[in-house]
């Protein structure tokens, strides 16, 4: 540390000089107050700069300049409070800070997610910015975020829902990445985009049912009859183990039937259960490998609630025949749809609660219920194909209303993340 040191005699007259005699009591009393007055200046110039750079630190957060680290300080009033239920809200509109990033400068967005580009003529779904009800949402920094993962893996397990979670999370922090310094891999089954100058990694993991089953292959997933191993996350775990933040989600491959074939035991014993007995049964495999597995002080876990789908439009508004295709306002009064299955959170609600490793439960389900409006829709691919002409004409049987466009809801699903990341990161000066 350099220390200021001012010598205030360089700015006096020496007490030899001749005309210090001839100067009244007035001169030398205003020449005795300015060593004071120019301290007083030094103090609140100084003062200002750290202020300044303070401000600075909050936007820049632990920017790389050369080989140095600038820290960035957390303040208070971006730590989301204990009391804070910051998923009871409502969707606002914000055309000015909304998107966070634009669908044409995120070169890693997979087809099925870029509406704009595949048609989609309007894009007021990119500009509703969720507001919880008695507190506000940090802004995401996309610099903290990464300075928080540094030299951590992130990685987000789960189906296509959290595949679109993870290019969210890639796309809010790929911006302020240097050219070259990012990198996207596809390593089946996970996807991994490294942050080189952060030694860190954001990753997916494709497991549609936490536990294994038949449908685990990352491309050919697709199958008639579903056989879930109910007792068994062996081959997926390996991947787990040691990861920073690991983030759950399953649900929309449970509700494909309301029997799902599963053996639980033994290998052999193939049997059908009803999906909620099954997914009970499942929990319970997950949450034995997160007590046995998970170094809380090391490691931070989240699950993520339901995320709903909108697929007949007489929900919430009575006497149409339709679904979530050309609807282009959120729900505003209260909406829970057929889309999202209670008994489902009831037993994730159970499962968390019995665990004696804290799991941090991020329930977006209403918030996102009342987003009928941002769903791919006819906008999308199938199969690796963009809907053709003819299926977009047909809504009803061609439009997806399970998946969602980016920009949008699922980068309010990262905020949330954000927030809870921020909450407990500790700066290390």
């Amino acid at each position: 540390m350099h220390i200021l040191r001012v010598d205030f005699n360089i700015f006096l007259p020496s007490s030899s000089d001749p005309k210090m005699k001839t100067r009244s009591p007035l001169d030398r009393q205003v020449q005795s107050l300015f060593p004071l007055a120019l301290a007083s200046v030094l103090i609140i110039g100084t003062a200002r700069l750290v202020l300044d750079n303070l401000r600075s630190y909050r936007s820049d957060a632990f920017r790389l300049r050369g080989e140095h680290r600038v820290p960035m300080l957390v303040l208070p009033e971006d730590r989301i409070r204990d009391e804070c239920d910051v998923f009871q809200g409502q969707w606002v509109w914000d055309n000015v800070s909304y998107p966070l990033y634009r669908e044409d400068q995120c070169p890693y967005l997979v087809k099925q997610v870029t509406c704009l580009k595949n048609g989609r003529p309007d894009s007021m779904y990119q500009n509703w910015r969720w507001q919880p009800n008695r507190c506000n949402l940090p802004r995401f920094d996309p610099w903290m975020m990464l300075e928080m993962i540094r030299n951590k893996r992130l990685m987000f397990v789960g189906d296509s829902i959290q595949r679109t979670q993870f290019d969210s999370m890639v796309c809010l922090v790929q911006s302020v990445i240097p050219e070259g310094k990012g990198s996207l891999r596809r390593v089946p089954p996970r996807k991994i985009f490294t942050i080189k100058d952060y030694n860190a990694s954001i990753e997916y993991y494709w497991a549609p049912f936490i536990v294994e089953s038949i449908s685990d292959h990352a491309t050919n997933h697709t199958v008639h009859k579903r056989l879930v191993k109910l007792d068994s996350v062996a081959n997926h775990s390996k991947y787990w183990e040691g990861v920073d933040v690991l983030v759950f989600e399953s649900y929309v491959w449970w509700m494909h039937k309301p029997q799902i074939n599963a053996t639980y035991g033994s290998r052999d014993n193939v049997r059908e259960y009803n999906v909620t007995d099954a997914y009970r049964l499942a929990l319970e495999t997950w949450a034995n490998w997160i007590e046995s597995s998970i170094d809380p002080q090391k490691q931070k876990v989240f699950f993520m609630s339901t995320s709903p789908t909108h697929l007949w439009s007489w929900e919430w508004r009575p006497g149409s025949d339709g679904n979530c295709f050309s609807e282009l306002y959120p729900i505003q009064s209260p909406y829970w749809g057929s889309g999202s299955n209670l008994e489902i959170m009831k037993i994730v609600h159970h499962a968390l609660r019995q665990l004696k490793i804290h799991v941090t439960f991020l329930n977006i389900t209403q918030m996102s219920e009342f987003r009928k409006d941002a769903h791919t829709s006819v906008f999308t691919e199938r199969k690796g194909k963009l809907l053709t002409k003819e299926q977009r004409s047909d809504p009803k049987s061609f439009g997806d209303c399970i998946h969602w466009c980016l920009p949008g809801v699922p980068d309010a699903w990262n905020e949330i993340l954000y927030a809870y990341l921020l909450k407990d990161h500790r700066t290390i000066l």
